[in-house]
């Protein structure tokens, strides 16, 4: 994984303490649980961990010539967001991560179609976020990926 460091701890650096501890946690569990293949890069604005061109070089369809996104992190007006392509777009995965996330947290789960929002910082479970960066490598997410699109 090449990792940016420079412009991603410059992102960290200008949050507030509180947020930069979560988002650093979360951070460093992508980095040590990620499957090899995937690259740190800011991305939209917000941390990024996407399928560089080397690998896959059909991109991202929606904006050719981009990486294929699959997890970004940002520090939003009133969340932190984390945005995970693959619990979007397979249901299996989707389920297991509603189930993991409600009996590890006494807090409720606010998600939308990709992105799960963190609005208790006190309580957020790591451990779920960490194993579900392990649960799809790159070639799983160019599968799944490419299966959505081709539905369309």
């Amino acid at each position: 994984m090449i990792n940016k460091n420079k412009e991603v701890d410059n992102y960290i650096s200008s949050l507030g303490l509180d947020r930069q501890k979560a988002i650093s946690r979360l951070r460093n569990g992508l980095l040590s649980n990620l499957p090899s293949g995937f690259e740190e890069v800011i991305s939209y604005g917000m941390i990024g961990y996407v399928v560089p061109l080397s690998v896959y070089p059909n991109g991202y369809h929606v904006k050719k010539n981009t990486p294929l996104p699959f997890i970004n992190l940002a520090s939003q007006k009133n969340h932190i967001g984390y945005y995970h392509m693959g619990i979007y777009s397979d249901e299996l995965l989707f389920s297991w991560f509603v189930d993991a996330y409600t009996s590890s947290t006494t807090h409720k789960l606010d998600m939308g179609k990709s992105c799960v929002r963190i609005k208790k910082l006190d309580d957020i479970p790591y451990k779920v976020f960490d194993e579900l960066a392990k649960k799809m490598s790159v070639n799983d997410w160019i599968s799944t990926y490419e299966q959505a699109i081709l539905r369309k």
